[in-house]
């Protein structure tokens, strides 16, 4: 299982000086969202210029115009981008399309998807590379929030399947028990008093799992 760490800081200095401390311990890099909206793409093309052997993951989390930003994603410098699972099938299409003209990975990201074994079935048909089950932020600071849905979703998956939301230490070892190949970790590794030393932990954890 690789580890994925989530950037949800808002400059690509703090990023970068983020990644300076945690990337030597991380197979993969997410700019996400606020922070690309803030930045502009280019926070993804300084942080491949600076890590050009990581995979980098544009949190783009497209709507609309699937092909389009796909492709603005991947010109950028982007090894992945994520197209929401809850957009129509021809957005997820044309996101498909545009990965396999650059040879890069669309990942359809199931936030706010209720009826996932469904949307799941259908995502395979239309060809994304894998599934990230993703509880959001607002989600998991919900009352009663537990990370067992998205893994009892992911252990009837057909497909492969990244897992997001609030993953840390003690939760990943389900998370590779679910089947996951991606465990993504944010405010666990950005949000420590040591970035550096909670990304190896992660990694030690996943080493010895494996």
């Amino acid at each position: 299982m690789k580890l994925q760490v989530a950037i949800d800081l808002l400059s690509t200095a703090d990023a970068l000086a983020l990644l300076n401390k945690v990337a030597e311990h991380v197979d993969v890099i997410e700019l996400g969202t606020p922070l690309i909206k803030q930045e502009g793409l280019s926070v993804v093309t300084n942080v491949k210029a600076a890590y050009p052997n990581k995979l980098v993951f544009a949190d783009m989390k497209t709507m609309d115009a699937g092909e389009l930003e796909a492709d603005l994603a991947f010109k950028a410098g982007a090894d992945i981008m994520t197209v929401l699972a809850s957009a129509g099938d021809s957005t997820i299409a044309g996101a498909v399309k545009a990965g396999k003209a650059h040879g890069k990975a669309v990942v359809a990201d199931m936030i706010g998807v209720a009826n996932k074994p469904a949307r799941l079935k259908e995502l395979k048909a239309l060809g994304v590379s894998w599934v990230e089950l993703h509880a959001g932020l607002d989600e998991q600071a919900q009352a009663g929030y537990s990370i067992e849905k998205l893994l009892d979703a992911g252990r009837n998956a057909e497909i492969p399947f990244s897992v997001a939301g609030g993953i840390n230490t003690e939760r990943i070892a389900g998370v590779e028990a679910a089947g996951a190949t991606i465990a993504v970790a944010g405010a666990a590794i950005y949000g420590a008093k040591d970035p550096g030393a909670a990304a190896k932990r992660l990694r030690e954890k996943i080493k010895q799992l494996g």
